[in-house]
């Protein structure tokens, strides 16, 4: 039998972990990393008759982590504690460093539990967190340095034209092209926003240089044009970019420390963070609330079905990365994905958590 809203506690049954490997379309990069596939580790736990289910796009070796060393920590605990779930985790892998894989693992089971509650609780998480705004507005994100123009023209315009009025698309790897592919970007858009991500790729001197020439062609988003290790350099760009450009960083933050030090340095504009691997839906809001101290707004990156209902959580959200890699992941593995409209992404109301639900058959073939 279900726990109840009476109940005090709902123990926690079974924790499952298993993984998918996708591959893409065909091979693709952005300005520092090349790939032919993408993992999601899907995390299922279960209280009495119900589950809920929480991934991150990580390594198989955090799955291996979150079955060697999460499960049994979870298991016969309240699942409705979640703050106190989260804190055991992040106990548990002290010492086997709490960024990178252990961050990805706790955020997958933060995701978890929190479908679970709402579950548990016959809401869609949009209601429990609650809401700040009914949507969120997306930005079409793909653009891929392994394009060549025709095909970089194409996935942009098809974006604008189904309604969503801003994209994004990869820069760095070849710098003396990036002028060139840009310029053909603008060209398929029209008068849509235009958002460039460097993935860390430019020195400092190129960075300068080349937000230069994206102002020149319209680019009114600087993601990544240094390491965003680098808060000196990214300080120094945002400083002296033009004023039509904002800088933006943090995807890689996985932990609520980081995104202070990024803040306190004044090196963005726009803030990041990313569900999958920030801590889940718990560090994500810690991570919102960091931007709101800062008075920055914040940015959801890639994984939008998950980013939807803990986005319209977030008072200071700006918009949520539709990210053609993850968009063609989460069609294939759930029911319940949602479709932008108007160029936002609305959750679904009816359903119970982030309101997905694993296709057991289509993702079976992708197991690893």
């Amino acid at each position: 039998m279900a726990p109840t809203l009476r109940d005090s506690q709902a123990p926690i049954e079974r924790v499952q972990v298993r993984a998918y490997t996708v591959p893409t379309e065909e091979p693709e990069s952005d300005g520092t990393l090349e790939w032919r596939a993408t993992t999601l580790v899907l995390v299922s736990i279960a209280a009495g008759s119900v589950s809920g289910l929480g991934y991150s796009y990580a390594d198989t070796a955090t799955a291996r982590l979150i079955h060697e060393r999460l499960a049994a920590l979870l298991e016969g605990k309240d699942a409705l504690a979640i703050n106190a779930r989260w804190e055991e985790m992040v106990r548990t892998v002290r010492n086997l460093g709490s960024a990178g894989i252990c961050a990805m693992g706790i955020s997958a089971v933060d995701n978890a539990l929190w479908d679970l509650k709402a579950r548990l609780l016959g809401l869609p998480l949009v209601a429990l967190l609650p809401a700040a705004r009914a949507s969120v507005p997306v930005y079409g994100s793909g653009g891929f340095t392994s394009y060549d123009i025709p095909r970089l023209q194409r996935q942009l315009a098809a974006w604008v034209s189904a309604g969503i009025p801003r994209v994004k698309m990869k820069v760095g790897r070849h710098p003396d092209r990036d002028r060139e592919r840009v310029a053909a970007a603008r060209s398929a858009i029209g008068e849509a926003r235009l958002f460039v991500d460097a993935n860390g790729a430019y020195p400092r001197k190129l960075a300068l240089e080349m937000a230069r020439v994206f102002a020149g062609l319209g680019v009114s988003w600087y993601e990544e044009p240094v390491s965003s290790d680098d808060l000196a350099g990214l300080r120094l760009i945002r400083d002296r970019a033009p004023a039509v450009m904002e800088v933006s960083a943090g995807e890689y933050g996985y932990d609520v420390r980081y995104f202070r030090r990024l803040c306190a340095a004044g090196a963005v504009d726009v803030l990041q963070a990313d569900v999958t691997r920030c801590g889940g839906v718990t560090g994500f809001l810690r991570a919102a609330a960091i931007a709101d101290a800062f008075l920055l707004p914040l940015s959801s990156h890639c994984a939008p079905a998950l980013h939807a209902a803990v986005g319209c959580a977030a008072p200071c959200l700006r918009h949520l990365e539709y990210f053609h890699d993850h968009v063609r992941i989460e069609r294939l593995l759930f029911d319940g994905t949602l479709e932008p409209i108007e160029g936002a992404l609305v959750p679904d109301r009816t359903r119970p958590g982030f309101g997905l639900e694993l296709k057991e058959s289509d993702a079976e073939r992708f197991a690893v």
